[in-house]
């Protein structure tokens, strides 16, 4: 794949930057600070690393007003680097690209409705009734099961599987081994044995979702599953049957969400978070991570749960301890009443 190269005036106007220094400089590629060369870009968000400002070797630097008043190098000067290095991260991708068409060895049902700008890797299984719109990319090995719709510009990396009568919006990102609408963990018992419920419900993607690789969102039992418009969804996330997500939502690696709970728009949820079936989370509400949400969240704001880091001797005292809690808190009661 040809090298990517572009001169520092035209990124500066792709960002509408200030830009400091020698226009004229090709820059191939990002880097952080400490490991960017001459035609490299880097950036300073964090100032944990305006230590390395000074010693940079970046041909240029993504800065704030604030940092480039002492900067005498190179700049793209803006009011948010971190903003500016996310939009020019795209103009350094380095994934190839599968070619617009259908590849030959592609299975597609001949009900499909696939368009003509759509690209079809190799191995990819499309059933019946799918309907895949203009610049969808559908990567080496995915399957979309049957009656299911993918909207524009939506890219499906290798070996996704998109169960049947799943519906995604336009420019959504779907990363490896994610499944869609899987079956629901729908059981009833009868006389100490499980009897499977059908699953009958769908799963309604919305538009600009990114879903990230082996993360599982179950179809509904009856309904559909709802992820909103511009969810962000990290890897390894379990999202259960009936879950509904809002819009702008993000929740990071190993999170997992019962049945029917709804969770609002604009949150973000910390790693290895969990949440009990049917809560209802408020909008803007933050979790910590490995924080176990047993009760709806009805007012906006930040919760945690768990205890917190320690040496193992003094968790085994405290762990102690904390079995000890409710005889402690009984004692204090009759002390209190005498």
């Amino acid at each position: 794949m040809a090298k990517k190269m572009y001169t520092l005036r035209e990124l500066a106007e792709v960002l509408g930057a200030q830009l400091q220094g020698d226009g004229a400089l090709v820059i191939t590629g990002l880097n952080t600070l400490k490991e960017a060369t001459g035609q490299e870009l880097s950036f300073l968000a964090n100032p944990v690393y305006a230590r390395y400002l000074s010693s940079t070797e970046a041909g240029a630097v993504i800065l704030a007003p604030a940092s480039a008043a002492d900067f005498s190098g190179n700049a793209l000067i803006v009011d948010n680097p971190y903003l500016g290095y996310a939009r020019l991260s795209h103009f350094f991708k380095t994934a190839a690209e599968v070619p617009v068409g259908i590849d030959a060895s592609a299975t597609v049902s001949p009900d499909a409705q696939i368009h003509p700008e759509a690209a079809i890797g190799p191995g990819v299984v499309i059933e019946a009734g799918v309907m895949v719109a203009r610049g969808v990319t559908v990567a080496a090995g995915a399957v979309i099961g049957h009656d299911s719709i993918i909207g524009e510009e939506t890219r499906i990396a290798r070996n996704v599987t998109v169960c049947h009568g799943v519906s995604i919006g336009k420019r959504v990102i779907i990363h490896p081994g994610a499944v869609i609408g899987s079956d629901g963990f729908g059981n009833a018992q009868d006389k100490g044995q499980w009897v499977k419920i059908a699953q009958i419900g769908g799963v309604l993607i919305g538009d600009d979702v990114e879903i990230g690789a082996n993360t599982c969102i179950d179809r509904g039992a009856l309904g559909d599953t709802i992820v909103g418009d511009g969810v962000r969804l990290d890897n390894l996330i379990q999202v259960a049957h009936n879950v509904v997500i809002g819009k702008n939502t993000a929740i990071a690696s190993l999170a997992g969400i019962s049945g029917s709970t709804q969770i609002g728009e604009n949150c973000t949820i910390a790693g290895s978070a969990g949440f009990a079936g049917h809560l209802t989370i408020a909008d803007n509400t933050h979790i910590g991570g490995m924080a176990m949400v047993t009760g709806s969240i009805k007012k906006a704001g930040v919760y945690a749960s768990g205890t917190g880091f320690m040496e193992a001797r003094e968790w085994r005292k405290n762990a102690v301890r904390f079995r000890q809690l409710d005889n402690l808190a009984r004692r204090v009661k009759r002390l209190e009443k005498n």
